[in-house]
């Protein structure tokens, strides 16, 4: 029996919030814990139905095992309802994560002389760098400091000293010494026995450097030492990750009394197994029967000078080579997952390949690769060797930075972002830095007006983070791939030798929990947000810096007056400071011989990560663990920065409680899809023609320039020409840029032509999916929907036939009939069907006049093929049918109000025609309208007749989505300057001030129209706004604590706010920035989403290029209560139609039947649609015959139960006015902040207690809050929504003003080209993104181009005067108990009703 000497027995925790073995890319860096452990202190997100087990921290070859084994020797396994059916949780006890888990943690040192960071994160990012590259003696300094800083638990500080001995192991085995060796013990002893946790992994290290001890008696006495600390044979198992087969044996020779030969027959067993079931995937021997000649037509280039479409065909070069009618499917799964590991393929490397072959192909031919005579591209290479020697030469002075007694500011800052940048190599570095920033530049028009500094800074640091991490993890796996085979076979023989598995079974508690070993690594999870920012801005200042000084440019020009061609060699990219508002910028620009040949490109971003993938994804069962195989995605898509989601996301994934979330997505990520060779073959044929065909623009747009006014002519005319002209010369980059856009999916299509092919999903917070490939995927354009086709086919039947007449409808744009209207409609356009079919581009054309043409294509394609079979209904079809929610976001308001008139426009109620609830607005708005012109209203009377459901449709779809006032009338000023852009000229009307009449009465229907959806709203709002000004019991404990120090705690910390620092701020402004409670709510899938919005600092970071000012996000970072509270209701939607979409896939699941969604869109076989239908009704009754604001209501009770927040009460009322009368009593009239909270909060905790004598005493306390109780109606108390009104209107002014003055400005300055195109950067940059029709340019092309109208007059006369401002009715503050006002009164609609109702999906 082994016996542990000397050492203390160290309980370990058995809760955890992530174990170390799931984390991303890296396991040096742990989790910031506490002390204590973390998910033991909080309330879990429990179900009444059934129990979850949470996951066990075990030996990681044995996950899959134990948990079968486990599953099959037990005795009852509950019964677990099924996947699509929803799991309710107790409300009391939601999932919390408790404020003081320390995330980056609050204390901070100064950065020491050892140039060691003073904060968490960028010392667990050194730390992990310095492991990464070598650097351990630096690593031991990084340690020690934090040792120092003092905010990680003994787990996860115990962690860290693992990976620290994981590398002296290391470097020991590379370069053994006995002095190396003793340094690993003294370390040991001194830092780690008496004081940390230890683990069997730390033994295993111990007992390797032991063995590489060459004294045979030093080593006899440390692994006598070493085998002593194990506890337990169970442990041996663990040594297998360490201890190599001879190591083994090694041990059994030296200490015989310690029984390990079976470990050791284990571990040959594992290692002849392995030899011969480990045999590698052999996709060489397929490549004969997979490669050959096609026919399909290459596809037209656009003519392009930068890397994005080379990179796109580098991407897929695999696939385009294939033979015609291949499919990667028809090869074994081990193939195929080589085969998809290819296609994700390192793309940076590519790109160097293809730099110095163009280069090398210039000089061989004797040529330079000056601008004028070469492409960009060859050009790069330079440049390239030229940054790489750069970057080589300032890491090599990152030795002497750190060695330096005195250091200057360059030295820190080397000191810290060397070690980080030394995990990749000069080549990739450089690399990636001139990617990032030619891709950065070549969107939107950078080449031209420049992009600001802090933007490419950011966008470099992304790319070198990405690309360290994913090689260091890829590293890592290639690595073990081999030994965690091993390791399973020498576990399984351990674990049966001890019938460990049986005792398991036997020894786990009520919940499923392992209680018969505690867990080894609870706290040392790994919650990677990616590197810190300082690190950030450090690493990618010094890039860009470095390619500012490196790259130039040889520039050919033919001088003016001799005509000899002069070269000159200049820099490539210039860093120049700009005003902008009255604040300076930090601008990189490009040379303008770079930038002609940069404006015309699209961003080329490295795609070759995001491409379909050719196998099903890997389901997801962690945070980064799911959907690609070889590059890790993030399961929940969150900012830098944003990690309190990800925290949230990680406990409930650890807990079990995303299982459905998970699934839901493994649904969609199995949907298998083809491309719809008959589409391509025409969209390919109308592509190479270069004209504008359906939604394709044309390859040489031409444009009616206007003629230019004579230059004695009014300045102001020819102000208005150059406008003109630069809205056409935008349009015109925006068609290049759409086409550019289109060139890179055509060409992914055409690689996938014969392929079957899978979309990976993943979330955002709110819980919605979305397919995480890039350009080709079916949440695209119509184009590309008409490209896409199930892969696998099902038989029409008569209801599929049906269907696939009504699908033609709806995409033709007939989709407001009823079904045998549509249906009709197909009928009775069968010859221009066939036509289409036929004849796609050389017939009638009747489907190019279609709302979708290539969707439209696509349905007469599958028609007619259907048609031509003897029986129709026997064709078996590949089409997706769509059916859409009529205004998703309304139907769910409706049934949470109970709106009867509101369910009725978005048909939740039956009826024998679909409802339209876009029209029904329109016709409410139109009446008014008509009203108002027949008063006499100037603007009415030239909107009669004007108003349609496509004026009105953007602004009632986004309504219950939370847009504002001022988004509204964009959105309607768009749509009138779209529809009527003569209407300004012709009618002398103001189109913005129409818009914002329009967008009035819009508000006004629908207020009327769901009355009880705007009272949801409301409360929503409400509840939302008194969250966002509370504090948690938490929260006060701590500043009683503080109040009650002999100093007044005036030289504490306010749990983050330091009073140092806050010295001329008063005690109500210290504690609003206590305010961090953010609002966190479940969804009916139990998934925790957090709104991520906060006012964050900001810090000012020395870089080599400038001061760089970045925000600097932390959970303890105040809440941003605008955005909170207009962020609410629309989330809050978001995440139950979410939910619905997730319990229809789940259920379609389960019943066999092919789904794929576009949020409110769902899409599957025609013969399928009647089930799927019925599916939706069921899942989105399930979802609303539950309490859903109910449950809500009291989720928030118990998530924010002992809070006090901020409320204001009006001046005037009577509440107010004994508060004010209590004041002077008290307080001589001030309101003492901090006094009156804590009386509150002591008047709170005896009304609270179970001591009646208590509770009489909190009942005689007089403090505001008890008066606010006693007068009830008459506190005055004033609204969330109304304490934010004044603000808004003052914002929306505010914004008019900034609008009308940019437009202005862009007008006065419009002769300066230069001056025009930094100043118009909004305007120009949505125009040149998105093309003039999508684009504000409506409104200017309105602008009479004759003298009479002066624009500057016009704009000038229109800003918002001082008799606009808001002014705000007088308050005063008071603290009130956090509770929230009853959920106002459902309306009589049952959401039951919805059985019957046909056109509730359709």
């Amino acid at each position: 029996m082994f016996v542990r000497q000397r050492a203390i027995r160290h309980s370990l925790p058995v809760s955890r919030l992530v174990p170390s073995h799931t984390s991303r890319l890296s396991s040096r860096c742990p989790l910031v814990g506490s002390q204590s452990p973390l998910v033991g202190t909080q309330r879990p997100l429990t179900t009444t139905t059934e129990p979850q087990p949470r996951r066990k921290t075990t030996f990681k070859a044995l996950d899959g095992f134990e948990r079968g084994h486990a599953t099959a020797t037990s005795s009852h396994v509950p019964s677990e309802p099924a996947p699509y059916q929803l799991r309710p949780f107790e409300t009391s006890t939601p999932l919390q994560i408790p404020e003081e888990l320390p995330t980056v943690g609050d204390k901070k040192l100064r950065t020491n002389q050892s140039a060691i960071p003073g904060e968490l994160d960028e010392l667990l990012c050194l730390f992990d760098a310095c492991l990464s590259v070598g650097r351990l003696e630096r690593a031991a300094l990084v340690l020690k400091r934090t040792d120092v800083l003092g905010v990680l638990g003994n787990t996860a500080v115990m962690h860290l000293h693992n990976n620290y001995l994981a590398a002296r192991v290391t470097e020991l085995e590379i370069e053994p010494s006995d002095g190396r060796a003793e340094e690993i013990d003294k370390w040991f002893e001194k830092h780690i026995v008496d004081s940390l946790p230890y683990t069997p992994e730390t033994i295993g290290y111990m007992l390797k450097a032991a063995l590489l001890n060459s004294s045979p008696r030093r080593r006899l006495l440390l692994v006598d030492r070493y085998m002593g600390l194990l506890s337990g044979e169970e442990n041996m198992g663990y040594l297998g990750d360490i201890l190599s087969t001879e190591d083994l044996s090694t041990l059994s020779t030296i200490c015989p009394k310690y029984s390990i030969h079976e470990q050791i027959q284990a571990s040959k067993n594992a290692e002849e197994e392995l030899e011969v079931s480990g045999a590698a995937a052999n996709l060489d021997a397929y490549s004969g029967t997979m490669y050959g000649e096609n026919s399909v037509p290459d596809v037209l280039a656009v003519e392009q000078k930068g890397a994005g479409l080379r990179t796109i065909k580098n991407a897929i070069s695999l696939l385009a080579k294939m033979r015609d009618g291949f499919d990667v499917a028809t090869l074994p799964l081990p193939e195929r997952r080589e085969f998809q590991t290819l296609i994700e393929r390192d793309s940076v490397e590519a790109a160097i390949s293809r730099w110095r072959e163009q280069s090398e192909s210039l000089n061989a031919m004797g040529l330079t690769s000056a601008i004028g005579n070469a492409s960009l591209n060859s050009k790069i290479s330079d440049w390239h060797q030229a940054l790489e020697a750069h970057i080589a030469a300032d890491l090599a002075k990152v030795s002497d930075s750190e060695t330096r007694s005195s250091k200057s500011p360059e030295d820190l800052s080397r000191c810290v972002y060397g070690p980080v940048m030394m995990q990749s190599t000069p080549t990739r570095l450089a690399a990636i830095a001139i990617l990032a920033v030619i891709n950065r530049l070549s969107f939107a028009g950078g080449a031209e007006r420049g992009i600001t500094v802090s933007v490419l800074v950011a966008e470099i640091a992304k790319h070198v983070e990405d690309d360290i991490l994913i090689h260091n993890l890829l590293q890592k796996e290639k690595e073990k791939g081999a030994k965690m085979k091993y390791t399973q076979k020498v576990a399984r023989t351990i674990l049966k030798r001890h019938h460990i598995l049986q005792h398991k079974a036997t020894q786990q508690n009520a919940l499923g929990e392992d209680v018969s070993r505690p867990s080894i690594d609870s706290e040392a999870g790994l919650l990677y947000g990616g590197w810190p920012q300082a690190v950030r801005i450090k690493v990618g200042a010094t890039l860009l810096a470095a390619l500012i000084d490196a790259a130039k440019i040889t520039v050919v020009r033919e001088h003016p007056e001799t005509g000899q061609l002069v070269s000159q060699v200049q820099n490539a990219f210039v860093h120049t400071i700009r005003l902008h508002r009255g604040k300076k910028l930090g601008v990189v620009s490009t040379n303008k011989a770079v930038a002609e040949l940069l404006k015309s490109e699209p961003p080329s971003a490295a795609v070759t990560r995001h491409m379909p993938m050719v196998v099903e994804p890997l389901p997801w069962t962690k945070w980064d663990k799911g959907g690609y195989l070889a590059y890790p995605n993030a399961m929940i898509r969150i900012k830098h920065g944003d990690r309190e989601q990800r925290i949230y996301a990680e406990a409930a994934i650890a807990r079990g409680d995303m299982k459905q979330m998970q699934l839901g997505l493994d649904v969609l990520g199995k949907t298998a899809w083809k491309v719809n060779r008959n589409v391509f073959n025409v969209q390919l044929e109308a592509w190479n023609t270069g004209e504008a065909i359906a939604s394709f623009p044309p390859l040489h747009p031409k444009f009616d320039l206007p003629p230019e006014p004579e230059s004695t002519a009014d300045p102001m005319k020819r102000r208005l020409w150059i406008k003109q002209v630069k809205l056409i010369e935008n349009e015109r980059m925006g068609l290049h840029s759409e086409r550019c856009f289109m060139n890179f999916q055509l060409e992914i299509a055409r690689a996938f032509r014969d392929q079957t092919f899978y979309f990976p999903h993943n979330l955002d917070f709110r819980g919605r999916a979305y397919p995480i490939p890039t350009y080709m995927n079916h949440m695209g354009a119509d184009h590309m929907r008409g490209l896409l086709l199930f892969a696998e086919g099902r038989e029409l039947g008569e209801g599929g036939l049906r269907w696939l007449k009504i699908q033609l409808s709806n995409v033709y744009g007939y989709d407001k009939a009823s079904f045998p209207e549509r249906v009709e409609f197909a009928e009775k356009h069968r010859d221009d069907i066939i036509d289409s079919a036929l004849h796609p581009l050389g017939g009638k054309g009747w489907w190019l006049t279609a709302e979708d043409p290539w969707q439209c294509l696509a349905a007469c394609f599958e028609l007619k093929a259907a048609w031509d079979l003897p029986d129709p209904t026997k064709f078996v079809s590949h089409l997706p049918v769509h059916q859409d929610g009529t205004c998703n976001g309304l139907q769910h308001y409706a049934a949470l109000g109970g709106d009867v008139w509101g369910a009725q426009q978005v048909n939740l109620i039956p009826g024998e025609r679909p409802a339209d609830v876009y029209g029904a607005v329109a016709e409410i708005v139109a009446e008014h309208i008509k009203e108002d012109a027949a008063s006499g209203h100037a603007i009415a009377k030239c909107l009669v007749g004007k108003i349609n459901r496509k004026v009105v449709k953007p602004s009632v779809m986004t309504n219950v989505y939370g847009v504002t006032f001022v988004g509204a009338k964009a959105q309607v000023l768009k749509q009138l300057s779209t529809l009527y852009p003569d209407m300004e000229k012709e009618d002398g009307v103001n189109t913005k001030i129409a818009a914002g009449y329009i967008a009035t009465l819009i508000f006004r229907a629908l207020g009327t129209m769901f009355r009880g959806a705007h009272d949801i709203q409301t409360w929503l709002g409400e509840i939302g706004g008194r969250v966002c000004q509370a504090l948690t019991y938490e929260q006060l404990n701590k500043i009683e604590r503080d109040a009650n120090k002999p100093d007044g705690g005036k030289t504490s910390k306010y749990h983050g706010v330091n009073k140092l620092n806050t010295k001329n701020k008063s005690d109500i402004d210290i504690l609003k920035e206590q305010f961090r409670s953010t609002i966190v709510w479940t969804t009916p899938l139990r998934m925790p989403v957090v709104q991520p919005y906060r006012s964050s600092g900001s810090r000012v970071v020395p870089t080599s290029i400038q001061d760089l000012v970045l925000e600097d996000k932390k959970r303890t970072d105040p809440v941003h209560r605008r955005k909170q509270l207009q962020g609410f209701p629309p989330n809050f939607i978001h995440s139950l139609d979410a939910s619905h979409m997730m319990l229809s896939a789940l259920q379609c699941h389960e019943q066999g039947i092919t789904f794929a969604a576009v949020h409110d869109s769902f899409w599957t076989h025609a013969r399928d649609v009647d089930t799927m239908n019925t599916v939706l009704r069921d899942s989105f009754i399930r979802i609303h015959s539950e309490d859903v604001i109910g449950r809500l209501k009291a989720e928030f009770e118990a998530r924010h139960r002992g809070s006090i927040y901020l409320a204001k009460l009006k001046a005037g009322s009577p509440a107010a006015a004994a508060i004010t009368l209590l004041r002077k009593q008290n307080n001589g009239g001030r309101f003492a902040a901090i006094a009156e909270l804590l009386e509150e909060k002591k008047r709170q905790e005896l009304l609270r207690s179970s001591d009646p004598e208590k509770v009489e005493e909190g009942k005689k306390m007089v403090t505001p809050a008890s008066i606010v109780e006693d007068l009830k109606e008459q506190a005055g108390l004033v609204a969330a929504a109304d304490a934010l009104e004044g603000l808004d209107k003052e914002a929306a002014i505010m914004k008019e003003t900034e609008e009308m003055l940019d437009a202005v400005e862009v007008e006065l300055h419009a002769t300066d080209e230069v001056e025009a195109g930094v100043e118009a950067e909004d305007v120009d940059g949505a125009l040149a993104s998105r093309g003039a029709k999508d684009s504000w340019g409506g409104f200017y092309k309105t602008v009479p181009p004759h003298e009479e109208n002066n624009f500057f007059k016009t704009m000038m006369h229109q800003l918002p005067g001082r008799h606009e401002k808001y002014t705000q009715e007088k308050t005063i503050m008071v603290w009130l108990p956090l509770t929230f006002p009853d959920i106002p009164k459902k309306g009589e609609f049952d959401v039951q009703q919805l059985r019957s109702s046909k056109y509730f999906f359709s």
